[in-house]
């Protein structure tokens, strides 16, 4: 893939499935040699948990010396868990990266393993330089990127054409259209797990990046100031596209990724047409069909275009997925990083996760339509921004995905959503 325009320090999020199995143990080094690391990662079931596992026990085979303890840990209750055990001294030694602001704050406290001279030739002739400028702070490397989880609307094929939709809308008043017919059929137009927070927030994301210039996305990702009128066009612009009722009844209270009842189990299931969400969703809806396969007729398109915005049209948000070693964890945590980005794990890490994989050898094994177009859209891209909440910081991101939802919820309005990020800024 060709180099991308990050926003500094870019990686996802993340987001995909999970909960907290056990608490993390400090590596050990034994007088025989023997390495103890733990790991956190955030796939409660299924393929992707697997995936994991099998990865440790393999790197245990090759490496006698080596034991890796898999921790599952619950997706909405990563950050927290991590922060509070990263500033108790007590951390896991490898753990999912969610990059932005927040792998800057980790840095900033001395709390992660500088990687920099530790990437393997053979990881660095398969992985893109863009997939490590979005594991980049201050010139160093501090996550090994391991897949490429750009955004847009997923959604069911059949329940399209049953809508007489033949094609994916282009722009938002396309979509509104679409929004309008598939209300006629009586499935919900667009699922959103909004009781999670940060679902609903990237609506307002979307609507940002398409009224923001990029320039105006980086000044404020350092800034962390939303003067700019694009902000405010923005939340008027999502205020006015709910008041269409495009949502499913009680969205307010859907979580987004745990069971058939949440925004992507209402997929899976055929219950809603289309979710927004980043390059992990196939892997999620997978695990909530019926039969727990990938969805047959699932199909991806970028957020439409909005009429004129600032925006760059083509323009994406999302990033890439890494993991990190912390900064007290044993020199054989690189060697484990190295190792999942091999074209061997990469390719099964695709297969567990149904997610477009950082190598571009592994790439060649993606025969799905869906990431083909997802994999299309982020390569030709002229900017791609990471997740909002994920440049701010934790602080300032939660802050505002409270605030998308108080909106939606009718208790604020886009006027109230941009103040309340800024009074979240000045309180840092």
């Amino acid at each position: 893939m060709k180099a991308k325009k990050l926003l500094a320090g870019a990686a996802v999020l993340v987001a995909g499935m999970m909960a907290l199995s056990a608490c993390s143990a400090p590596s050990s080094n034994s007088s025989n040699g023997k390495v103890t690391m733990t790991l956190w990662q955030n796939s409660t079931t299924g393929p992707g948990q697997q995936f994991w596992k099998d990865a440790a026990a393999s790197f245990h085979t090759k490496n006698p010396n080596v034991t890796i303890k898999v921790q599952t840990v619950q997706n909405e209750a990563l950050d927290g868990k991590l922060q509070t055990a990263l500033n108790s001294g007590d951390a896991p030694d490898i753990f999912l990266q969610r990059g932005g602001g927040k792998m800057a704050a980790m840095v900033q406290a001395g709390q992660l393993m500088d990687l920099t001279g530790k990437i393997s030739s053979a990881t660095k002739a398969n992985i893109s330089d863009g997939s490590f400028k979005s594991e980049t702070y201050q010139g160093k490397v501090w996550a090994m990127p391991l897949s490429v989880l750009p955004g847009g609307l997923f959604y069911s094929k059949d329940v399209f054409s049953k809508a007489g939709i033949t094609q994916a809308p282009a722009t938002i008043d396309d979509l509104s259209a679409d929004v309008t017919k598939l209300k006629a059929t009586g499935v919900a137009p667009i699922a959103l797990g909004a009781k999670d927070a940060w679902p609903a927030a990237h609506w307002f994301y979307w609507f940002s990046l398409r009224e923001c210039s990029g320039d105006t996305m980086q000044k404020t990702a350092d800034s962390k100031d939303f003067s700019d009128p694009c902000w405010l066009k923005a939340a008027t612009d999502l205020q006015k596209f709910a008041g269409e009722k495009p949502f499913n009844n009680g969205f307010l209270t859907t979580s987004a990724q745990q069971g058939a009842g949440s925004s992507a189990g209402l997929v899976a299931n055929h219950k809603a047409a289309m979710e927004l969400m980043g390059a992990w969703d196939p892997g999620v809806i997978a695990s909530l069909t019926p039969d727990q396969k990938p969805l047959p007729d699932l199909g991806f398109y970028p957020f439409p275009e909005l009429s004129g915005g600032n925006g760059e049209p083509g323009s994406i948000m999302g990033g890439v997925d890494g993991y990190s070693c912390s900064a007290k964890a044993p020199k054989e945590c690189a060697d484990f990083l190295n190792y999942i980005a091999s074209t061997e794990q990469q390719t099964a890490y695709y297969k567990a996760y149904n997610s477009p994989p950082v190598n571009t050898e592994a790439q060649k094994a993606v025969t799905e339509p869906y990431l083909k177009d997802v994999l299309a859209a982020y390569n030709k891209a002229p900017f791609v921004s990471q997740w909002l909440d994920t440049i701010l910081g934790q602080n300032i991101g939660n802050a505002l995905n409270v605030a998308v939802v108080d909106m939606l919820a009718g208790k604020s309005d886009p006027k109230g959503l941009i103040q309340a990020a800024n009074d979240a800024a000045k309180k840092g």
